[in-house]
């Protein structure tokens, strides 16, 4: 796993060979990092199913809960098979509008 802290988010990139060797890891690592907007880019050479990407969807929501964003990039997934409130983009930089987006929300009172 690489951890790359950047000004207004903290990207996390997977450098695993299996999607359980790098969740394991990164629940570790979010842990220290509640408050912070993440980002989690899933390397499209590991295998990761529907089921897998659910796995994220309570963490989506502690960190809305906490004031923060929560996104993952991944261009292998139809995003039509998973919760609206899971972010899922195909690129960094649509992920980064995600984030500013949704601190525009905060910022308004959504």
């Amino acid at each position: 796993m690489q951890i790359e802290k950047k000004d207004t988010y903290t990207l996390i990139t997977s450098d695993e060979n299996s999607f359980s060797e790098f969740y394991n890891s990164f629940l570790i690592e979010e842990k220290n990092r509640t408050k912070e907007h993440l980002i989690v880019q899933i390397s499209n050479n590991i295998n990761i199913s529907i089921e897998n990407f659910l796995l994220f969807l309570e963490i989506a929501q502690e960190k809305k809960g906490n004031g923060a964003s929560f996104v993952v990039i991944n261009s292998n997934i139809n995003i039509d098979d998973l919760p609206e409130n899971l972010n899922i983009t195909p690129t960094l930089q649509e992920a980064i509008d995600v984030i500013d987006m949704e601190n525009m929300e905060r910022e308004l009172g959504f």
